[in-house]
């Protein structure tokens, strides 16, 4: 009898060593950029569609985390909304991603992460394109092997991949499924969630580590759960409040 927990394992291990092998250039330019934008006295925001949405949850508000990932939230992409497949209908929709940017507080001179594997939907290329015409700095985490083989969904025929400053390849395979069962049709098994979590800590990691390397004290969460940490958040919270939106 075949383990396909284990597959999925392996699978996720593989991922990651790809990453690990074929990313470091790029995870340190978008570092670097971050590092730069952060202290020019700059806002970083974080956006994804759907379930790309789960990298910025991943971001924000988080232990380990830097406190100035501030959050675009997806409005009527998420979980949250009912019936389901409309998040998938939103997301294809023109201008919605321009809407939301617009209604951000991000401006020139700020830095914007844009995760979606596929690349082809409308949300994000406009998000995408909006930021360019405002004078952010763009990052996507996008899987480059799937965006090569499909179709763009948005009426300029572009993909995110190709508007962006920085792109982060998150190696999820075409159709991001990884683990095939003998005997049934359909992979199983996801990878650019964890990929993608794995990559965004990692980017936030380096620019953390980057600006300590500069004198700079960068505000990171501590656990809520250890003693004093709820007094340490909100001191850093409050310190900088001018670049943070979610409180």
């Amino acid at each position: 009898m075949g383990n396909s927990a284990i597959d999925y394992l392996d699978a996720v291990a593989q991922g990651l060593q790809r990453v690990r092998e074929t990313q470091a250039p790029a995870l340190a330019q978008a570092a670097e950029t971050l590092t730069q934008v952060i202290v020019s006295g700059g806002r970083l925001f974080s956006f994804g569609a759907s379930h790309s949405f789960m990298l910025t949850e991943e971001l924000v508000y988080r232990t380990g985390g830097l406190m100035l990932i501030n959050p675009i939230y997806p409005q009527g992409m998420n979980l949250f909304v009912r019936p389901l497949p409309l998040t998938s209908q939103l997301e294809r929709l023109p201008g919605l991603g321009r809407i939301l940017l617009e209604n951000s507080p991000a401006q020139r001179g700020d830095a914007l992460l844009i995760a979606s594997t596929s690349g082809r939907n409308a949300a994000a290329i406009d998000m995408a394109l909006a930021a360019r015409e405002r004078g952010l700095t763009t990052i996507a985490i996008t899987s480059l092997e799937y965006a090569r083989a499909v179709e763009s969904r948005h009426p300029s025929g572009k993909k995110l991949h190709e508007l962006c400053d920085h792109v982060i390849d998150n190696c999820a395979p075409l159709g991001d499924a990884a683990v095939e069962i003998p005997g049934f049709p359909q992979k199983t098994g996801p990878l650019s969630t964890v990929l993608g979590c794995a990559l965004v800590n990692a980017l936030v990691a380096q620019v953390i580590r980057n600006l300590v390397e500069r004198g700079v004290t960068p505000p990171v969460f501590i656990s809520a759960n250890l003693p004093g940490g709820d007094e340490h958040n909100r001191r850093l919270l409050e310190q900088n409040r001018d670049r943070i939106f979610y409180l």
